[in-house]
């Protein structure tokens, strides 16, 4: 039941971001399922991506599959709502721990990876819920990566943790957070 009611509120809030977009890009043509597809397809290894199930959030709140895989990662195309390409792609456990940040819930237990090989942005690394920048700060770019999601503390502390981090290197995000991630560039 947790699991289905974080997935919920996933779904909302990636909605809200998606329609905040929709509206920021209101002159432009909806993206159709085939280029929603290709987005997401971006996220991951072609060798992961090509069998992966295709999600979108829809309208009312549910996750829209625009594909379904036949292995253990789900991808999702880039947010309009961000200022730059972000479609990731994740395996069941990263899955289940996005739904749960997303609902501000404690993570589950397990590790989990995800792939963002076209890159992504964030507002914060210290504050897992920044939707913007703070005042006289600037969204944190970071490249091709893939994050390591529900390792031990310990294994976190091998790791840079700066507020602002080198992106070109290994680095924890959102340090000392039940949120705290590895994100690692791939080059």
């Amino acid at each position: 039941m947790l699991a289905k009611e974080s997935m919920y509120r996933f779904t909302i809030a990636t909605t809200l971001l998606l329609a905040v977009g929709g509206l920021q890009a209101a002159d432009r043509k909806a993206p159709t399922d085939a280029e929603l597809i290709a987005s997401a397809m971006r996220a991951a290894p072609a060798s992961i991506a090509r069998h992966a199930t295709v999600v979108v959030p829809a309208a009312d709140g549910t996750m829209r599959t625009l594909r379904k895989g036949t292995n253990a990662f789900t991808c999702m195309p880039d947010n309009p709502a961000t200022p730059g390409p972000d479609p990731m792609c994740a395996d069941k456990n990263a899955w289940a721990w996005l739904g749960a940040y997303m609902a501000h819930q404690p993570p589950p237990s397990g590790l989990g990876i995800a792939y963002m090989l076209q890159g992504g942005v964030d507002a914060s690394n210290t504050d897992p819920f920044a939707a913007k920048p703070a005042a006289g700060q600037r969204w944190i770019r970071t490249g091709p990566h893939l994050m390591i999601f529900g390792a031990d503390a310990a294994f976190y502390g091998a790791y840079p943790k700066s507020a602002t981090p080198d992106t070109s290197v290994p680095y924890v995000m959102w340090a000392d957070t039940p949120y705290q991630h590895l994100m690692t560039p791939v080059h």
